[in-house]
């Protein structure tokens, strides 16, 4: 009886073990990152400041002042930013992370030319204080020749 109720405990354990984290029931705060998201605008601070980007070249900016530099520097100007609905993929933990996948239509001008891109966005929130930043984010421009996306 002792090794059966042994075996039975393990077993037990060992399933809650691999029991799949709750991402999807935070209503409030998915909510809350969604309307985050569509209402950012050039300009708009939404970066935490231990904020960590990845630019497309694979440069990285741990700072949103660095990440600004970089765009200065590469003669980058952000027009617009917008979500592509439907494709907001949002994964909340424990009510303060969230991990965002998205895809978002993109505005620019690069060395004075204007641009138009889709772009496939990676990025991690945190909320603090009652407040979400982003606190890292790196993004993988859509080659719409071979993989068209409909927006």
């Amino acid at each position: 009886m002792k090794s059966f109720l042994t075996i039975l405990i393990v077993t037990v354990t060992s399933f809650a073990g691999f029991a799949q984290i709750d991402t999807t029931s935070f209503a409030k705060e998915r909510a809350e990152i969604r309307t985050l998201l569509r209402n950012q605008k050039p300009g708009t601070l939404i970066d935490c400041n231990d904020f960590i980007a990845v630019g497309p070249k694979g440069d990285i900016s741990f700072s949103h002042e660095q990440w600004v530099e970089v765009q200065k520097k590469e003669k980058l100007i952000f027009k617009s930013v917008r979500p592509i609905p439907g494709n907001e993929f949002i994964r909340i933990y424990d009510g303060t992370m969230a991990v965002v996948n998205l895809l978002i239509e993109v505005k620019l001008v690069v060395d004075n030319k204007d641009v138009d891109i889709k772009v496939r966005r990676l990025e991690v929130y945190h909320k603090n204080a009652g407040k979400w930043c982003r606190v890292a984010g790196q993004g993988t421009q859509v080659d719409e020749n071979l993989f068209p996306v409909k927006g």
